[in-house]
């Protein structure tokens, strides 16, 4: 099986299970997840987050998520809890599909490494 062939199918397993666990199996899509992950990276789980807290979470986890590529380093966290995260590389252009699909396969194996999906 090619690479891009068990991205896919590990994608649509990992967008299965996380629906089915958080959204009454109404599909989540990319940036629900990654929403997910930024949640799971702060570490409150069972809190009604503001609009402006909300995009911050996104960016945790995209910066959490990119840090294994070279991308983000983790910094610091701060006196709520937060954490702050500095570029290390800039990202290059990517258009929106190579983009999904990087976001795509930096999912799977941050979930593969918390060991949700194999």
């Amino acid at each position: 099986m090619s690479r891009d062939e068990k991205l896919k199918e590990r994608w649509q397993f990992l967008v299965e299970k996380l629906s089915t666990q958080f959204s009454d199996g109404d599909p989540l899509d990319l940036d629900g997840i990654i929403y997910l992950v930024g949640v799971q990276e702060l570490g409150k789980l069972h809190v009604n987050f503001k609009k402006d807290e909300k995009v911050n979470l996104m960016h945790i986890a995209i910066c959490r998520l990119l840090e294994p590529y070279g991308y983000y380093d983790f910094d610091f966290f701060d006196e709520d809890g937060w954490p702050h995260y500095k570029i290390k590389e800039q990202l290059p252009p990517l258009k929106a599909g190579e983009q999904a699909v990087l976001m795509k396969e930096a999912l799977v194996n941050y979930f593969m490494e918390k060991e949700y999906i194999d």
